[in-house]
Formats: structure tokens, C-alpha cells, sequence
């Protein structure tokens, strides 16, 4: 966890609030321990770096985000820094049988009450557009009924380096946190309701059109 540190403080926070410098509102409605599940649109790879650097150095071995462990785990050095530097909790997107059982490695994480980074997308979309949200965040909120979910908007960061990109380009960049939600009435309406949450959440930025 040493390595995970050193990262996030000579080089991911300086990058985020310096270079970045982004812009971050209602940051104290973000989780101060775990188990706690974090959830996000999704445009660029900045975003699981951006919303780790929003924690204190002492909390991060405690911060981990969901990846696919069909694109991370086969790369060579992208495998070694997912799992030393990121420690990702890799998912199995391959993975036949149910749905418990690809999602083991997640229930793992937070029965050691971490926090753990959701995209509820699948994928990185196009920048600034969101797609709809699929249903294994609701899985997780019924067998976690009581764990928090935090809904959280990022703004510019798929401007920043869009999927496909290699180079960085300056952008003005937000983050909202919105309020802890939880588990009510069916899966179904609680995946929309979480989605209208984020899209709630973005009508507060007015520098870019989202969709």
C-alpha cells in the first residue's frame, strides 16, 4: 500500500488539483470509512484516479475501484500497476454461473468494509454523454441494503483524455457529490432513480452541454 500512497501524493493529487484543478462541490458528503459504494458516470480513465485523490492518504488502501479483469489483467505493466499501484477489485465479465458469483470479489471488499468505485455504465461513453445505467448496482444495494451509496458527477474529464486518447488536454473539470442513497422499492426504479440522481447532479454545470 506504500506504492498506492507514494502515486496518489507525488503524482495523481498533484495532477488533479493542481494541473486540473478541479472544481469540487459538497466533498464532505463523500464516505469517511467503509464498507461504502461510490458511483459515477464514466468518460475517461482520469475518472478512478480523480475520485481516489478525493480521499486522505491514510483512507486510500481502503479506496478501490471495480474493473474489468478481461481488459486490466492481461496488459503487462497495466496489470502490475492495477494491481500494486490502483489495487483494483478485478470483475470477471466472463465469468459464467450467477451473478453472486461474478460479483464475489465485490462482497469480499465490503465485508472487509472498504469503499468501493462503481461505474454503473459498463464502459467509457462519449465525453459528456451518459448512457443508462445497468443493473448490477442494484444487486449490490439489495444483498447491502444498508451500506451507502454516493452518487457523484464528473464534469470535463472526458475532455480531458477521451476514450481512445493518449494525450492530455487541459480542461476545466468538476466533481458533485450528491446525497447517500439506499435501497427503495424495486431494483428496477432504484437503477433510474440512481441514474436521474447523476443527471440531477449535472444540470448544476453550466460551462459544457451533457446529455
Amino acid at each position: 500500500m506504500l506504492l498506492k500512497k507514494l502515486l496518489f501524493a507525488l503524482l495523481v493529487k498533484p495532477l488533479a488539483f493542481v494541473i486540473i484543478g478541479l472544481h469540487i462541490r459538497n466533498r464532505e458528503r463523500l464516505p469517511k470509512k467503509g464498507p461504502a459504494i461510490i458511483v459515477a458516470n464514466h468518460n475517461s480513465h482520469l475518472d478512478t484516479l480523480v475520485l481516489m485523490s478525493l480521499f486522505k492518504l491514510k483512507l486510500l488502501p481502503k479506496v478501490r475501484p471495480v474493473a474489468a479483469s478481461d481488459y486490466f489483467l492481461n496488459k503487462g505493466i497495466y496489470s502490475w500497476m492495477a494491481c500494486n499501484l490502483i489495487d483494483i477489485i478485478p470483475l470477471d465479465r466472463k465469468l459464467r454461473g450467477s451473478i453472486d458469483e461474478q460479483f464475489k470479489p465485490i462482497y469480499q471488499a465490503l465485508d472487509n468494509d472498504e469503499i468501493i468505485i462503481i461505474f454503473p455504465e459498463g464502459s467509457r461513453g462519449k465525453a459528456e454523454r451518459l448512457s443508462h445505467f445497468k443493473k448490477g448496482i442494484a444487486v449490490l444495494a439489495k444483498q447491502y441494503p444498508k451500506v451507502p451509496i454516493t452518487p457523484v458527477f464528473l464534469h470535463g474529464l472526458g475532455m480531458c483524455l477521451p476514450k481512445g486518447e493518449g494525450m492530455f488536454v487541459p480542461f476545466i473539470c468538476d466533481v458533485i457529490v450528491g446525497e447517500d442513497m439506499f435501497l427503495q422499492g424495486e431494483t428496477k426504479s432504484f437503477v433510474a432513480a440512481l441514474e436521474q440522481e447523476v443527471q440531477e447532479l449535472a444540470k448544476d454545470i453550466t460551462s459544457t452541454p451533457w446529455v
